[in-house]
């Protein structure tokens, strides 16, 4: 079988960063996909099943409440590997055109207080195992040492 994209990335050399991970052509419409990579993937502890499953929830209800990306919005949710999450956008579109989102998202993830959106046993199959706290915690660190700063070599995929 031939490899798919996402197993011809060196990911020793990936560091956090968006990054396009593809766009798929669907007549005249085109689907862009991205990989928003939180951590160093076999150099930092990998995020756990909680913070990320609190994170998509966060995450997947700001993004499809969005003014600007709302209509956009396709997917939003955790890497297998638990390093980061997918980003499918309908439209042709680059790492830097989304940069100011991931920024207010992140912020939003955060800064939020209350009760997770849909965290209960009638909106989701695994409601008790979401951590806000460390959702928080990661979206700071991903902010500070990523986002607010984004060099160009984080917005490419390392050769």
């Amino acid at each position: 079988m031939k490899k798919i994209a996402s197993f011809t990335i060196d990911h020793i050399k990936l560091q956090p960063g968006i990054y396009v991970s593809r766009k798929d052509y669907l007549g005249e419409e085109v689907i862009t996909t991205f990989d928003i990579r939180m951590t160093s993937p076999n150099e930092e502890p990998v995020m756990n099943t909680a913070e990320l499953h609190a994170m998509e929830h966060l995450a997947a209800t700001f993004l499809r409440n969005h003014a600007e990306f709302g209509s956009k919005i396709i997917y939003w949710g955790p890497m297998g590997c638990r390093t980061g999450n997918y980003l499918l956008l309908a439209g042709d579109y680059e790492s830097k055109d989304i940069v100011p989102l991931m920024i207010e998202m992140f912020e939003f993830i955060r800064d939020f207080e209350g009760a997770i959106p849909g965290a209960s046993a009638k909106d989701c199959g695994n409601y008790l195992d979401m951590n806000l706290g460390m959702a928080k915690y990661l979206a700071d660190k991903y902010l500070k040492n990523v986002l607010y700063d984004i060099q160009p070599n984080r917005l490419t995929y390392p050769e």
